[in-house]
């Protein structure tokens, strides 16, 4: 993640007049400072990640860019305000989706007029004020008027659906809370007295916790795999909130615990997801959106860990100096989202990306492939199998230095091809959910194996 800086202070760190900050480790933070007087002058405005705006789908971008702002209890906590509207917006469309999802089986096309990339518009529009979350749902009729005759009458099917009026009451009541904690949480950015503004924060705390309860009530477990990636969004989104409120108790140790659980619970979510995924609609769903939240989600996460970390390492002379830095001349951090053009929305590069990965792989290693971004060591595990098969059959080039170097595309394509003709894994395999390997074999070799086979020995 490469942090961005305004104009004027980019152009500065550019002449050697400031420095961006570093930890002792080299990591980078979104801040700069006065090399010679070592004041620190200005909070980064942006990120860029992978070449495309930090743009997360839960998380806040705020924390990654300016989180250090928190620590200035003195200074309006602009940063804090601007991330709780970013997570009521992201929330109240995550939330509002499931009105077409639903609770059971999801209609062929369904899951399309809600993936990614109409998330991101629907998240555009509710920032424009062009639609109104009420009781954390938006009128999806309205928003999706475009989609087609099918999308509506799934609207009004799921509407008149008994169980998930139960799923709606209850994510109405979470969202309630939510609401209600936020209020408090300005309440308390606003006393000036020490005592009641952390007695303030332990309250708004116990509300995100019943609130985070609702979202992880096991009724709303049993829905399809989007709804459940839905639903987990929403938690996530709830668990950042209440390590916000540490933050501004200064807690340092609590926060970076938290965050690392969140992190390592997004990962295991994730995985989670992956394995009940069972069909090419779903995995067309999660691809996209389960890429999206690694490469931009978890990296806000992580950059706010890391800004938690470098703070606590500091003397107590830069902890004075970060408390008094005058941060003016960085600009006012500007939601960009919410003020383009939905008509000029571009494709999510994610969706790109699985496009053009469909055209080289099957489900089954693309399933593959998402578990490697989520859980890298799998892919070492994947990787000793390909070389022990590779070897028996004669291949040379397929050693590990060789796959160590090869994308997560051509490992995956080479796992499962070798996966369908080893003769010796029993008739069940525990990589599918198929109820026999030969059901599954066919299933793969529909998919042309000795194809992909050729595009990976190229990758190689």
């Amino acid at each position: 993640m490469l942090f961005q800086f305004a104009p004027a202070v980019q152009a500065a760190i550019n002449a050697g007049k400031y420095v961006q900050v570093f930890t002792s480790a080299g990591v980078p933070i979104g801040m700069a400072r006065d090399p010679v007087t070592g004041q620190f002058a200005a909070h980064a405005i942006g990120a860029v990640v992978n070449n495309s705006p930090l743009s997360p789908l839960v998380a806040a971008s705020q924390f990654a860019t300016s989180g250090a702002q928190m620590y200035q209890m003195h200074r309006g906590f602009q940063a804090v305000q601007a991330g709780l509207q970013t997570i009521q917006t992201s929330l109240g469309v995550l939330q509002a989706t499931t009105a077409l999802i639903g609770v059971g089986t999801v209609a062929v096309g369904a899951l399309a007029a809600v993936n990614l990339y109409q998330t991101l518009r629907l998240r555009k529009e509710v920032g424009q004020l062009r639609l109104e979350v009420k009781e954390g749902f938006i009128d999806l009729k309205k928003a999706l008027k475009d989609q087609g005759a099918e999308i509506l009458q799934r609207l009004d099917e799921v509407a008149q659906d008994v169980e998930f009026r139960q799923h709606r009451t209850l994510l109405v009541q979470a969202y309630g809370r939510f609401l209600e904690a936020t209020k408090l949480l300005k309440t308390a950015m606003l006393c000036q007295d020490l005592s009641v503004r952390n007695a303030t924060l332990a309250n708004a705390q116990l509300i995100l916790a019943e609130a985070l309860a609702d979202y992880n009530n096991p009724l709303l477990s049993e829905t399809c795999v989007a709804g459940q990636l839905r639903r987990l969004e929403c938690a996530w989104a709830i668990d950042q909130t209440i390590t916000l409120t540490y933050q501004l108790q200064n807690e340092p140790v609590a926060v970076r615990d938290r965050l690392s659980h969140l992190q390592d619970k997004i990962r295991q979510d994730s995985l989670t997801l992956i394995d009940r995924c069972e069909t090419e609609d779903e995995l067309d769903f999660l691809f996209p959106e389960l890429t999206r939240i690694h490469d931009h989600d978890l990296a806000v996460l992580e950059s706010w860990q890391n800004q938690v970390d470098w703070m606590r390492t500091l003397p107590p002379s830069e902890l004075e100096l970060l408390q008094s830095a005058d941060f003016s001349n960085s600009e006012v951090t500007v939601d960009s989202e919410a003020f383009t053009n939905t008509a000029t929305l571009a494709v999510p590069p994610e969706q790109l990306l699985y496009e053009n990965l469909k055209q080289k792989s099957h489900f089954y290693s693309l399933g593959s492939q998402l578990v490697f971004l989520m859980q890298p060591t799998v892919r070492r595990e994947l990787e000793a199998y390909i070389s022990e098969q590779a070897a028996k059959a004669g291949c040379k080039t397929l050693v590990p230095t060789n796959l160590q170097k090869a994308s997560d595309l051509a490992v995956a394509n080479l796992y499962w091809y070798f996966i369908v003709g080893d003769e010796s894994l029993p008739a069940t395999n525990v990589y599918t959910n198929k109820a026999t390997f030969d059901e599954f074999r066919r299933a793969v070799c529909r998919k042309k194996p000795m194809q992909l086979l050729a595009n990976s020995f190229a990758q190689v």
